[in-house]
């Protein structure tokens, strides 16, 4: 997959589908993930056609995208959501008032991690960049697809947590930096 195309114009209507990673340990056991590889059975179909790829820089964003047949460069951007101290923790061994602080509150961090408002920040940031092509492939997490949807509805960063993004899902957005559509399929 080629991402030597010039980046589309901010008339250039674009087409960027988001792809969750396919499951792994973690996915499957409602745990926060430690970068752990995908489950060996599980594939999923690739979209349609794309002109360039990107992808989350974590190894199951990595294999994800390499079983689509995509040679996507990796983007700091779409990395996971940091959950610091809770990182291969399951969600039973977190603490509960802690978790639940987490969840009501997108401005609160797990110790030592990355907050949901900061998560939609950052990811409002790369969609408010041009693509570099006019149909773009994005393999990343579900807190990253979840962020680009709140980002693209101008939704408050609280509607984070009443989205689901299963892994390898795909989540269609249409039109451009500001000016973003969702279609789902």
């Amino acid at each position: 997959m080629s991402t030597n195309r010039p980046a589309t114009g901010p008339t250039s209507p674009s087409t960027l589908v988001l792809i969750t990673h396919l499951p792994t340990a973690a996915t499957r056991a409602a745990a926060f993930p430690a970068d752990e590889p995908l489950l060996p059975a599980d594939r999923a179909a690739p979209p349609r056609t794309v002109d360039a790829a990107v992808r989350g820089p974590e190894l199951r964003c990595a294999q994800t995208a390499a079983l689509f047949g995509f040679d996507a460069a990796p983007d700091a951007a779409l990395r996971d959501l940091d959950a610091g101290a809770w990182r291969g923790l399951p969600l039973d061994r977190v603490p509960a008032d802690g978790l639940a602080a987490w969840l009501a509150d997108p401005a609160e961090r797990a110790p030592g991690g990355e907050s949901v408002a900061c998560v939609v920040a950052r990811v409002g940031g790369w969609l408010d960049r041009p693509l570099p092509a006019r149909r773009v492939a994005a393999v990343t997490h579900p807190a990253v697809v979840r962020a680009a949807l709140v980002h693209a509805l101008g939704a408050p960063a609280r509607a984070f947590w009443r989205i689901d993004a299963a892994p390898g899902s795909h989540l269609v957005l249409r039109g451009g930096p500001g000016r973003w559509t969702a279609h789902f399929r």
